[in-house]
């Protein structure tokens, strides 16, 4: 495809799709669509704004004219959407802004992109539409979805519209379900790098419950590369998951990081657990491995040593973003 929508190109994720494209493939245009919330800034774009082939533009995916102007100005032919409201315990506090953006913005993105004639629509999700497993078993495509938080009942709404679009219009859709990533660029309120920045400065890491809750890590270079791959050759109406094999708890992975940064464990503080935290997250990947020729490359030993290097090296990413400068350079860079 010549000219594509990426949604939500200016947090974590989407930062680590647009640069992938932007080196890794010969799409012609990236038309990045950002509302520049917290979670998204142009402090990880820095690098990517002079480049003629990305286009930043700040604005909103429920914004019905912008949406529509912008698949007719650059004649857009696919649409991927990483925009969403993502943290768990955010969701808790205030749940209407995950309507807004993940139910809301999803939708008018359909409505738009099937108005518009769009050739395919990819919708990122997420692994906890599935709900909690307990010691054994995997997530497949055809698990029953049980939602156990705003955040994750957000995602199935949107999943739900995504399906109802491809049946009802023929729009072609299809859905990718990721299980917990980790990597560069990504908000120091998430587990690893809020964990990372509080080590740097001997601060308490906090941990919830007995933090003996596992996860299945996936590196996010790995995630993006499986999103191309379906975007390019997935079947129409489908569902890939898409997982690490590294299942670790969390209580596992804050030791590791201790043990990389040579901190003592003493750091650990133990906090009340978050109401309805799921237990267990593991992704059967078979489907997207088999059909789709799509496996990781980076283990979780390898992934995390690049992280916290990342991290170490890009102290003044990490400033600039728990800090606000980025807002004061987009308002510079776009503002003026």
């Amino acid at each position: 495809m010549k000219s594509i929508l990426v949604t939500g190109g200016a947090g974590f994720i989407g930062v680590n799709f647009v640069k992938m494209m932007l080196n890794e493939t010969d799409v012609e245009q990236i038309i990045n669509l950002d509302a520049l919330t917290y979670a998204g800034n142009l402090e990880s774009l820095k690098d990517c704004l002079d480049n003629p082939r990305h286009i930043f533009v700040h604005g909103d995916i429920n914004d019905t004219k912008l949406v529509t102007e912008l698949i007719q100005k650059y004649s857009i032919e696919g649409v991927i959407n990483f925009a969403a409201e993502s943290h768990v315990d955010r969701s808790i506090t205030n749940p209407n802004i995950f309507v807004e953006t993940n139910i809301m913005g999803t939708l008018n993105l359909l409505r738009v992109s099937k108005d518009s004639g769009i050739k395919r629509f990819l919708q990122v999700s997420t692994d906890e539409v599935y709900g909690s497993l307990g010691d054994e078993g995997m997530f497949t495509e055809t698990t029953n979805l049980a939602p156990n938080s705003p955040y994750s009942a957000s995602k199935t709404s949107a999943d739900h519209f995504v399906r109802a679009y491809q049946h009802t219009f023929n729009l072609d859709t299809v859905i990718t379900r990721c299980s917990n990533n980790y990597g560069q660029y990504q908000f120091p309120e998430k587990m690893i790098p809020l964990c990372i920045n509080n080590i740097l400065l001997d601060k308490n890491i906090p941990v919830y419950g007995d933090g003996l809750q596992i996860r299945d890590w996936l590196y996010v270079k790995d995630h993006c590369s499986a999103i191309w791959e379906v975007f390019k050759n997935g079947k129409s109406g489908e569902v890939y998951n898409v997982g690490g094999c590294n299942e670790k708890t969390n209580l596992t992975l804050v030791k590791t990081l201790l043990n990389i940064l040579e901190k003592p464990e003493s750091l650990i503080t133990y906090v009340k657990d978050r109401p309805g935290h799921d237990r267990r997250y593991a992704i059967d990947n078979s489907k997207i491995m088999s059909q789709l020729n799509w496996k990781p490359t980076v283990t979780f030993e390898e992934g995390i040593e690049l992280t916290v290097k990342w991290y170490l090296d890009n102290k003044e990413w990490l400033d600039n973003v728990t800090s606000g400068n980025y807002q004061k350079y987009y308002e510079k860079m776009y503002n003026n």
